[in-house]
């Protein structure tokens, strides 16, 4: 694991039209950890994948804690208690979401507190993860 620098809150309404404001304080945050240009669009696209996850399960308001350390962005995102049988009801497919955070993100879990976990470390100038 790796020391925390410094740790942002963020809390908005779980709604579509927050997610540019989601996606924009990620890419900052992102920028704080001293990542680069892809790493930071990957931080972006995290974040907004993980709001729409977020979103999904109906929380009363998108909770979501920022981590940075030294090249990596944890973030955690409060989720509601709409499970897959409900959501998919409502012709969401969260499938192709965690499809694509288990491809970008270096951790991508839901723990037992009802929390998306994701984390995204830098990556080294070979391709390798920091």
């Amino acid at each position: 694991t790796f020391m925390q620098d410094s740790v942002v809150r963020l809390c908005v309404p779980a709604e579509a039209r927050y997610a540019r404001s989601v996606r924009m304080m990620a890419s900052s945050l992102a920028v704080v950890s001293g990542m680069g240009i892809d790493d930071v669009e990957d931080v972006r696209m995290v974040a907004e994948e993980g709001f729409v996850y977020s979103c999904a399960t109906k929380p009363a308001a998108c909770d979501m804690t920022f981590a940075l350390g030294d090249g990596s962005v944890s973030i955690d995102f409060s989720l509601g208690d709409v499970h897959d049988e409900q959501i998919e009801a409502a012709g969401v497919d969260l499938s192709l979401v965690e499809l694509l955070l288990s491809a970008i993100c270096d951790d991508f879990t839901v723990t037992d507190d009802n929390t998306l976990h994701v984390v995204k470390r830098m990556m080294e100038s070979d391709g390798v993860n920091a």
